[in-house]
């Protein structure tokens, strides 16, 4: 259960690595304004605001990936903590997107389905 867990914790570590990309280093090109639903004039309006989010997104998958590095080395109590941290905070910001958001849903699942799975997973072998 335990790899299963530290497996999905890695997917949404992952997919937190590609919204990075999407929001700090693509934010204005077609393909992610059609991602995100914005405009040219939005998205060019945004920028700044998209790129600092970004970053957050990046570093809850570095927190997650480092958890999930002392856990394989053995560390499990500071890897399961840094582990929760991350994707813990990744499933938190999908309950405030959907709750806030409500036709934002779908975004909220994606972003939070994997972080889900992985508290569940790695909870139970607590």
């Amino acid at each position: 259960m335990v790899i299963a867990g530290l497996t999905f914790a890695a997917l949404a570590a992952v997919l937190h690595v590609y919204i990075f990309v999407l929001e700090s280093l693509r934010w204005t090109a077609p393909r992610t304004r059609a991602v995100f639903g914005t405009s040219a004039q939005e998205a060019e309006t945004t920028k700044a605001l998209a790129f600092n989010q970004g970053f957050y997104n990046l570093f809850l998958a570095i927190v997650t990936a480092l958890g999930i590095g002392a856990v394989l080395l053995g560390h499990n109590d500071v890897g399961l903590a840094l582990i929760f941290a991350g994707v813990g905070s990744m499933l938190a910001a999908a309950l405030v997107l959907v709750t806030s958001s409500p036709d934002k849903a779908r975004a909220a699942v994606v972003q939070g389905a994997f972080p889900a799975v992985a508290v569940a997973l790695l909870a139970l072998c607590l």
